[in-house]
């Protein structure tokens, strides 16, 4: 190893999130309610060099396995992400993140008109009009939402 070089060590059993876009690695964080006061050992590397990008984001998370909830709140910020499950040192599944076309009840509409956010008994519901950059369509009133309304939410 060189002096210009770092390495991170391999986690026992948990999850490493790979390919998340450069930059959104603490607002995955955020999605997966980590707030630092876990006794949980966590690595988050931000703006590495990517061979398939020009920047990523890796967080690895050490006895931490993700819901279904989790991954598809994680593809609204990082829609080419990986996740990878590791058991006793190995990859043991290999998990592509994909966007769904339709987003329920994750986020909700920002206007305060929709319907969904009345009384009635609706929960919200997008249509994925673009991945890159992240836009949203609501169903009940048509209201665009962008990466940066979502982010908030989160």
């Amino acid at each position: 190893m060189s002096d210009k070089e770092l390495r991170v060590s391999k986690i026992k059993d948990g999850t490493v999130i790979d390919h998340i876009s450069g930059g959104y690695a603490l607002d995955v964080v955020k999605i997966l309610g980590i707030t630092g006061r876990e006794k949980r050992v966590m690595t988050i590397a931000i703006n590495v060099p990517s061979k398939r990008f020009k920047a990523k984001d890796i967080v690895k998370i050490e006895g931490r396995a993700l819901n279904s909830q989790e991954v598809n709140r994680i593809a609204l910020v990082a829609p080419h992400a990986t996740i990878n499950i590791i058991c006793d040192y190995k990859v043991v599944e290999k998990l592509e993140v994909k966007l769904p076309k339709v987003i329920e009840g994750i986020v909700r509409c920002v206007n305060p008109a929709c319907v969904s956010n009345s009384d009635e008994p609706v929960s919200s519901k997008f249509y994925v009009k673009s991945d890159e950059p992240l836009v949203l369509k609501c169903h009940y009133c048509g209201y665009i939402l962008e990466k940066a309304d979502v982010l908030q939410q989160l």
